[in-house]
């Protein structure tokens, strides 16, 4: 939801996102709807969606292993994370999940199929796995299918791991993590 009360939901069968504004019955589409695809008007298989302050709708594209950014009104997404192909490269994603972004359009993904978590920031050709990454397994340092993520007021990572039926949390050095200072001032106005 945003903070006007829309809800976005996506639909695997029809490719699309929707947004419905409260009494709205049949609601907008807001990213692809032009079918299952690949090019930048369509999606394949969405999972996971994000809104940001300005209405720009990023959308976890599982099967094409891309995150894409839709912008209020716009036709068609731009690629923010992956659209590399399936693989487990720096410049890839495997059946990205659920998605995080924040103030400075910075993108968090749960990279399903590599068991990891990875930040890419805005512009950026690759990402940095900030968690897991070590193959998959029910160990401290590893994910076992990771579908969510979610971070507190307080910069504390959160990850939903299917494989391993638990709910993980990483406690992560903010005075080192310039970033990490930037996910707790958007979060904490979100709340507000």
């Amino acid at each position: 939801m945003d903070e006007n009360g829309s809800l976005y939901v996506t639909d695997v069968g029809k490719a699309e996102v929707r947004r419905y504004r409260r009494g709205e019955s049949q609601g907008t589409v807001v990213a692809g709807g032009n079918g299952s695809g690949n090019r930048l008007d369509q999606l394949s298989s969405p999972h996971y969606v994000f809104v940001d302050r300005d209405h720009s709708v990023y959308v976890s594209d599982l099967g094409n292993h891309r995150v894409m950014k839709w912008v209020e009104g716009a036709k068609q997404g731009i690629v923010v994370a992956g659209g590399q192909g399936e693989g487990n490269g720096l410049t890839q994603l495997y059946y990205p999940e659920g998605v995080v972004v924040d103030q400075l359009g910075t993108v968090y993904v749960a990279d399903w199929g590599n068991h990891r978590i990875m930040r890419w920031p805005k512009g950026a050709t690759q990402g940095s796995v900030i968690v897991g990454g070590n193959g998959q397994g029910g160990q401290s340092n590893q994910l076992n299918v990771p579908i969510g993520l979610s971070f507190d007021r307080h910069g504390n990572l959160y990850v939903v791991e299917y494989g391993n039926h638990r709910v993980q949390k990483f406690n992560i050095d903010s005075n080192a993590e310039e970033w990490l200072k930037c996910v707790c001032l958007y979060l904490e106005r979100s709340i507000e």
